[in-house]
């Protein structure tokens, strides 16, 4: 190999690793001898990685590989000769500017519910050497080609078998996947599925995943990437094929442009300039004559979700820019989105790397109530002060709640009321009426400012989240959200609840027993956790009252948890 040749290197290996440690202590060593740039992700379940370099280096890195344990004798490598990068931006944002080395927990996450546990990779489906096996003049009853890659990848590029019917489940991310596999299953059941994606990788865990539903499957060898190489013409490949790395896509000798302009539908397929979309941060195709630096583009799936630009809600347009998850915050009973969001400053402070909070009103607004002091009484059975006045007015704001007692007239005052009595610390249970307005006014919520990649719950707040998260299915579409966070929170008594097992990824934090929450019950939240799947939810009890507590090490754990949709 030519010394002053650049490539890239492609490959991945799922295999049990015995010893981790050694191997990111290899992989540091090898590629920063041999001058080598990109991602490399190692977990205990395998590796995944894109590098560049002179083809010379990328071949002793393969041999080293080889040299270093078995584990790597029968890895497909993928090695192509392309040019250095030339688009600073381009290789920045693909990792090609330097060398990132990362142990993580999944090398693909196929689940949008990450903390659910992955299917077993090796029941994978078995691997075909190419489409071309297959007989398209006649086709093997019940034949479907399912493409496991994300929208923007098969904009530009998909396969096209005559006689053979192809299915694009048109997910932003393929974290995303397995929903689509669960709610089209009817297209799936006893179909002979043949999967493809950029490398291989994606197909089988993927595969892993449907055949641990009972369905036959294959993969094809080497992804679109292993075929391209086999039929230069392109074969049944129609178009350009997406990478991940500087390159942004590889054609065949005859490649189509089948991608259009966002903006103006005029054939376009280049995504050198790294538009995105303004609310998920997805890429979209913006040809030359349309882009405009004041202009915020929405995506296809964001527009059929009635996403319109509202240039004071967009992120900037700039593509170093990280996506932060967008929570959406719901305070407890008798407080505001004002004063939630002054309660949780310290927790946002905590978290501003990684999220974005929103934070709203209930619809149930609240009239000022407040409570006599039992006057002293003399010997003679007489009052000796007169009753105490209500607070001033002048600095008070709007209370509001998710739910409200049955008794409730729905009517607010402009002036203090007097309780009719002692404040009952249980309160809490008797307040049911009122989700109906609630979930229409959260549904006009996700409307006008979602997406939010999760919802977070205080007190009344997390029984209003844990009723919505129960509900989750009925409500897809109109409420789509990946988890929830549950503070200091308890489980109504409605028939919403009743579904078994809340299998939406949840973290619950609240006071342990001696954790001095006078509001709520350490047993109260105890059993609302008890309500979900516990292979996908989380518990922190801490001993820090009725709050969200930000010292370590319980922002730790609430880190570890959102960490895990990023």
């Amino acid at each position: 190999m030519s010394e002053d040749k650049y490539g890239v290197l492609l490959y991945y290996k799922y295999a049990e690793i015995p010893n981790l440690d050694d191997l990111l202590t290899f992989y540091h060593s090898n590629c920063s001898s041999l001058s080598l740039l990109g991602r490399v992700r190692l977990s205990s379940h395998g590796v995944n990685v894109t590098v560049g370099g002179n083809l010379s280096s990328l071949g002793n890195h393969i041999q080293a590989l080889k040299a270093y344990s078995t584990l790597f004798h029968h890895t497909d490598f993928k090695l192509a000769t392309c040019h250095h990068p030339l688009n600073d931006k381009v290789a920045q944002e693909c990792g090609f500017t330097s060398l990132s080395i990362r142990i993580v927990h999944e090398l693909v996450t196929l689940s949008s519910h990450p903390l659910l546990k992955s299917p077993n990779i090796s029941n994978a489906g078995k691997h075909l050497s190419s489409l071309h096996n297959t007989n398209s003049e006649s086709p093997e009853k019940g034949l479907v080609l399912l493409d496991a890659r994300n929208l923007y990848e098969t904009r530009i590029g998909k396969f096209d078998v005559p006689n053979v019917e192809t299915l694009d489940p048109q997910v932003r991310q393929f974290s995303d996947l397995s929903s689509w596999i669960d709610d089209n299953g009817e297209r799936l059941k006893g179909k002979n599925i043949l999967m493809y994606c950029t490398g291989g990788i994606r197909c089988e865990m993927a595969s892993a995943y449907i055949r641990s539903k009972g369905a036959g499957f294959e993969n094809l060898f080497g992804g679109i990437q292993r075929y391209l190489e086999q039929f230069p013409d392109g074969g049944f490949f129609k178009g350009k094929n997406f990478v991940f790395d500087h390159r942004i896509s590889v054609g065949s000798s005859d490649a189509n442009v089948i991608g259009t302009c966002l903006i103006c539908q005029c054939s376009f397929d280049d995504y050198s300039s790294r538009c995105r979309c303004a609310y998920c941060r997805m890429l979209v195709l913006v040809c030359g004559s349309c882009q405009n630096e004041s202009t915020q583009y929405v995506c296809e799936l964001c527009q059929k979700q009635g996403k319109a630009v509202r240039s004071t809600q967009l992120i900037e347009n700039d593509p170093r820019t990280s996506r932060k998850l967008r929570i959406l915050c719901l305070h407890g009973f008798r407080q505001n989105a004002s004063s939630f969001k002054g309660r949780t400053a310290s927790l946002a402070k905590k978290l501003k790397k990684m999220t974005e909070f929103v934070f709203i009103d209930a619809p149930h607004e609240l009239p000022f109530i407040y409570q006599t002091p039992m006057p002293e009484l003399n010997v003679n059975c007489a009052s000796s002060s007169p009753p105490s006045p209500p607070p001033p007015l002048d600095n008070c704001k709007k209370k509001f709640a998710w739910f409200v007692a049955p008794n409730f007239d729905g009517s607010s005052a402009a002036d203090w009321k007097v309780a009719d009595g002692p404040f009952d610390p249980l309160q809490y249970q008797q307040q049911t009426n009122g989700y109906d307005i609630s979930v229409s006014h959260l549904k006009n919520v996700f409307s006008q400012e979602g997406p939010f990649d999760g919802i977070l719950g205080f007190s009344q707040g997390a029984a209003m989240t844990a009723l919505i998260s129960a509900q989750q299915e009925k409500l897809k579409g109109e409420m789509d959200f990946k988890f929830v966070v549950l503070c200091s929170g308890f489980a109504l008594r409605m028939k919403e609840m009743e579904c078994g097992p809340i299998k939406c990824p949840s973290l619950h934090i609240f006071g342990n027993e001696h954790g001095k929450d006078r509001q709520i019950a350490n047993q109260a939240s105890k059993e609302l956790a008890s309500l979900y799947d516990s292979d996908c939810s989380a518990i922190v009890e801490h001993d820090c009252g009725h709050i969200i507590p930000t010292r370590s090490p319980y922002i730790d754990e609430i880190k570890d948890f959102l960490g895990r949709f990023l």
